[in-house]
């Protein structure tokens, strides 16, 4: 899998960026630079959220959030919003993202014939068409619950005194007040809540009510459900036409930077050079196959403006955490690795792959495998022959370094945060088995020494050499370890300086 070029023609900074990695460079390392505020980072991130969260429900939020403000102009239905051409080991396959107003896909309806030819249809909007699984749901849920409660309090009406049910009738009736918007109910409600007792015509009149208000949302209910079946009709006709051309649907979003909640543009991608039985397949092994290592502030860019909005709060003043958004989009997004000083999970994981690796090789050869024992070696030549291991109960790990015939224990102090980071790199490589994958790392040389930094080209290239690597950076230590052909820059280009770095560093 081999990233061959990326087009962005206006995405917030980015503008006429065309950008090509040419598949027979060796290594397939390509430092990007410009200066602050070029747009490198918000490159990468662009590439990573379109090719990692378009084909997974879970994952499309997070591609909404980032897009969210991107506009068609006026007067036109579509605009392009990235292209990127894709070598997967046979042939170069075009993705071109593009998004599109209503008018867009109605034109699409209008030119498929098994429309054409059949009863005037209405055309809904998608944005409609889309909000409509929602509000049925919603509709339902309050329905049922109406419904539920309603039958709930039928006992109530033959009893006037009873305490004990009263009680019950109070709770009852605050979870009809949080489920139905009614003045005249909420009135009575609060008539009810201030007396220790209720009577019976209060009862009944509260039950009229509810059954008011259920046929109200049944009514609502079933009126939607035939406006979405008519809908539904007509979206599977706009589907097909898109299929035959190679188009696939892939979210609504908002246009407004400032969200109103209305998802009023559409997100699509057209896909050239590959057979559109293939496409599906092909979107989900490139989705596996696209990762982004960056810092642990970038998960920031993904996440819903009202959850950016916490940052700026107390914690006093709501029950929703920053971190906590934070932690858990981190977890949904697979492919998002972040620079945290060590992440000690990934590292046991890795003790235990290569033990479970070993002992598959000692039932089936009659011997034990060395992969535990390599990487313990290759740990400790990472770590400058400080001695990494697990603990017996694979709970833990254990750093020891041995200087003068003696064996010294070392704590997480001990180490520098650069010796954390490049460990943490090399783990996330190794236990995730990334292979022939694209690798978008941002700011990688934060906290190298020049001398790492220069290094860590070849540390890549051994640690995965069958990806490709796009590397946004400042350092010119990093870009002298390739060819000046290698090193890709977006506008306005970095000005060149004289590195302390030689080619026998």
């Amino acid at each position: 899998m081999h990233l061959l070029r990326v087009q962005v023609p206006d995405f917030r900074g980015l503008k006429d960026i065309d950008i090509t990695f040419e598949k027979d460079f060796v290594p397939k390392i390509f430092p990007l630079g410009s200066q602050n505020g070029g747009g490198k980072s918000t490159l990468l991130q662009l590439i990573f959220v379109l090719l990692h969260c378009s084909v997974d429900d879970d994952k499309k939020p997070f591609l909404q959030n980032f897009i969210q403000g991107f506009k068609v102009g006026e007067g036109e239905d579509k605009k392009n919003l990235a292209i990127i051409d894709i070598w997967n080991g046979e042939k170069i396959v075009q993705i071109i993202f593009f998004v599109c107003k209503d008018s867009f896909l109605k034109k699409s309806a209008s030119l498929n014939v098994k429309i054409k030819n059949t009863e005037d249809i209405t055309f809904y909007p998608v944005t409609q068409f889309k909000g409509m699984e929602k509000q049925i749901a919603e509709l339902e849920s309050v329905n049922n619950s109406l419904t539920l409660s309603s039958h709930r309090l039928e006992p109530i009406k033959n009893i006037e005194d009873n305490q004990q049910r009263f009680a019950t009738a109070q709770r009852e009736f605050r979870v009809i007040q949080q489920l139905v918007s009614n003045s005249r109910v909420s009135a009575l409600i609060s008539v009810v809540n201030s007396k220790k007792n209720v009577s019976i015509n209060e009862i009944q009149t509260f039950q009229d009510e509810i059954k008011h208000r259920l046929e109200e949302v049944e009514d609502n209910l079933e009126t939607l459900k035939n406006t979405y079946k008519s809908c539904d009709k007509v979206w599977q006709k706009i589907v097909e036409h898109l299929t035959e051309k190679n188009i696939i649907y892939i979210c609504n979003y908002s246009s407004e930077k400032i969200s109103n909640n209305q998802q009023n543009e559409a997100l699509l991608c057209h896909l050239n050079n590959i057979d559109r039985k293939e496409t599906n397949d092909f979107l989900n092994i490139v989705s596996d196959r696209i990762f982004l290592a960056a810092p642990s502030t970038q998960v920031f860019l993904f996440l819903h403006r009202s959850t950016r909005e916490l940052l700026f709060k107390s914690h006093s003043q709501t029950n929703e955490h920053y971190f906590d958004k934070i932690q858990k989009a981190k977890s949904q997004l697979k492919g998002f690795f972040t620079y945290d000083f060590l992440d000690v999970d990934l590292l046991i994981e890795a003790f235990k792959a290569a033990r479970d690796k070993d002992f598959k090789e000692a039932i089936e050869t009659g011997k034990y495998g060395n992969s535990y024992q390599t990487l313990v070696n290759e740990l400790r030549f990472l770590l400058n022959c400080k001695k990494i291991n697990i603990d017996k109960d694979l709970s833990a790990v254990t750093l020891k370094l041995e200087k003068n015939g003696e064996t010294i224990e070392l704590y997480p102090e001990d180490l520098s945060h650069g010796e954390l980071k490049r460990l943490s790199i090399y783990i996330w490589l190794k236990s995730r088995n990334i292979e022939d994958a694209i690798v978008l790392m941002d700011e990688v040389e934060i906290a190298f020494h020049p001398d790492w930094q220069y290094q860590i080209i070849s540390d890549l290239q051994e640690w995965g050499p069958s990806n490709q690597y796009i590397l946004a950076t400042h350092s010119y230590a990093l870009c002298e370890a390739l060819t000046p052909a290698h090193v890709k820059e977006i506008e306005p280009k970095l000005l060149k300086q004289q590195s302390n770095i030689t080619n026998e560093s």
